[in-house]
């Protein structure tokens, strides 16, 4: 697994509890997607496993390194859905907590990882309480989240919660621009703003095919928008990545805000100005502000309820969209 510069000070901090005997044995690990929270954990795990710590290092060398290596270490487990679900159900979590009741395999410590807790069910999550209550023998457990406010409280109040920062803007500059030769500065700056200033997933963003669909999005709602045929961007949002792309209209329709209230400065979109003028000037705040509702609801509903007809919602708050364009009272 990759392991990424701006995670030296977390990994040296957490591990240094552990050395002092004050490490939790949960970790709540809040980060936003694309910061590296799993090649942190991946890292811990493997320094809580290893039988020949040498400092702040696994080894790389014992039989539990070689073990964690090969992905094959019997007392490393990562808790995930089961193929064909989206989430990790009551009973994945017993057959775990069955597991751990018994004695590691190896003799040393057992890890559990569970990358995103959020998709616990409610039960799966009561099911892990007791086990995290009361963990065997130098048993730890390491939980990903976005979200933690989605997370019961009492799963959370048995966890030690550490935030993962997003690296300062320099950082994940010289990075990115160490991945993709000839990188616009503008761009890269633009999709760490997108992307909550996380480094990895701004480099998916920039790929050429990902970035190439934000821009054929922005090129058809600026002919959109001077024709006053707004449901011409029907065939563009009516995609599998359709709440990304909905994404990127309200962070257009929230620069064109800012830039109303002479905050240029402020507009994430610094590549697609041209875009938020003509958006700005082609309606009220009071059409922006409720053109962006209308378009967080949208995105919502179709994140969250399942077996949605996505082509007939997105028809309609385009349709909306139009009808307020047209309506100067509103």
């Amino acid at each position: 697994m990759n392991w990424y510069p701006w995670l030296n000070d977390s990994y040296r901090q957490l591990i240094a509890t552990y050395q002092s005997g004050r490490g939790h044995h949960a970790l709540l690990l809040h980060a936003f997607p694309g910061n590296g929270a799993e090649a942190l954990c991946y890292g811990i795990s493997r320094w809580l496993i290893c039988q020949k710590k040498d400092g702040l290092k696994s080894c790389g060398e014992c039989h539990s390194c070689r073990l964690m290596l090969a992905g094959t270490h019997p007392d490393y487990h990562v808790l995930v859905p089961e193929k064909g679900k989206q989430t990790v159900s009551v009973e994945s979590v017993r057959k775990l907590t069955e597991i751990l009741s018994s004695h590691a395999q190896q003799g040393g410590a057992r890890v559990v990882y569970i990358p995103n807790a959020e998709i616990l069910t409610d039960a799966a999550a009561n099911a892990l309480l007791k086990t995290l209550e009361e963990p065997g023998k130098e048993t730890y457990f390491l939980l990903g989240c976005e979200k933690k406010e989605s997370l019961l409280a009492t799963l959370r109040s048995r966890c030690l919660t550490h935030f993962l920062p997003a690296p300062e803007q320099q950082i994940a500059l010289y990075w990115l621009q160490k991945q993709i030769a000839n990188l616009n500065t503008n761009n890269v700056i633009t999709a760490l703003k997108l992307c909550q200033g996380s480094p990895i997933a701004a480099l998916a963003l920039l790929s050429p095919e990902h970035w190439q669909k934000r821009s054929t999005l922005f090129d058809e709602l600026e002919i959109a928008l001077q024709q006053r045929d707004l449901l011409r961007l029907l065939p563009i949002l009516n995609s599998d990545n359709g709440p990304e792309l909905i994404s990127w209209l309200l962070g257009l329709l929230s620069d064109a805000l800012k830039l109303q209230q002479n905050a240029v400065q402020y507009c994430i979109n610094q590549d697609q100005l041209s875009r938020v003028s003509l958006l700005s000037t082609s309606m009220t705040r009071s059409q922006l502000v409720n053109a962006y509702e209308q378009w967080q609801n949208c995105r919502h509903q179709l994140v969250t309820v399942s077996a949605l007809n996505q082509e007939l919602i997105l028809t309609n708050q385009l349709l909306q969209w139009e009808a307020l364009i047209a309506n100067p009272s509103l």
